[in-house]
């Protein structure tokens, strides 16, 4: 009965340190309709960190093989200011909207419908464009020494200002894509915990639109 009694403790403090663990020992960002990704909770103890031996840049490479995009991802500490294509662009990339390039400027609130000049046109709907207009903007993000790379570029939508004329609307996400990374993941606690690298998906903000 003595020898039952000890299993039972042993197996309840078992399921409440592996309990605590779990609400660190996240593998990736879950699932989430706000990006970017928020920082992860962890565990602040350095025995769930990867030793020196465990951060060879060749054999990570190789693990992370072709998922390594060096556009998006870095080893060491990137540039300050470092961004993308994307920052704060006078004109905007690509075609013009259609639903810009086919608003009708003739017709006014009243009723009536006044002439509007070529080059006037022109200067206006290109000046809508760029007002609504919600680029990518994308900034370095240090994941810490539990991911490798370690440096993420994420993009972000600006909310600095209402994109709508008249204002009401502001820059949000409607698309993403995932980054391969690596992810040190341990199992166990203390002298029988196991720890090693594996994949996991890291979501970043591909496209921003103006919305509600």
């Amino acid at each position: 009965m003595m020898g039952l009694s000890q299993t039972l403790l042993f197996y309840v403090l078992l399921c409440v340190q592996l309990g605590a663990s779990q609400h660190y020992l996240r593998l990736r960002p879950s699932p989430s309709d706000h990006l970017p990704v928020p920082d992860l909770r962890e565990d602040p103890d350095p025995e769930y960190d990867p030793r020196e031996q465990d951060l060879v840049e060749r054999t990570l490479r190789k693990k992370l093989g072709s998922n390594f995009d060096p556009s998006f991802m870095s080893i060491s500490a990137p540039v300050a200011g470092n961004h993308s294509a994307a920052d704060n662009q006078v004109k905007p990339p690509g075609p013009m909207p259609n639903e810009i390039k086919k608003l009708d400027l003739t017709e006014t609130p009243w009723g009536k419908r006044v002439k509007v000049g070529k080059k006037a046109r022109r200067k206006f709907l290109q000046w809508l464009w760029t007002y609504t207009h919600c680029p990518v903007v994308y900034t370095w993000k240090n994941l810490g020494v539990r991911f490798w790379p370690r440096y993420i570029k994420e993009g972000n939508c600006s909310s600095e200002r209402s994109c709508s004329f008249p204002e009401g609307m502001f820059c949000k996400p409607v698309k993403s894509i995932n980054k391969v990374l690596l992810r040190w993941y341990c199992q166990g606690f203390l002298r029988q915990k196991y720890c090693t690298w594996i994949q996991v998906q890291y979501p970043i903000i591909s496209e921003c639109k103006c919305s509600c």
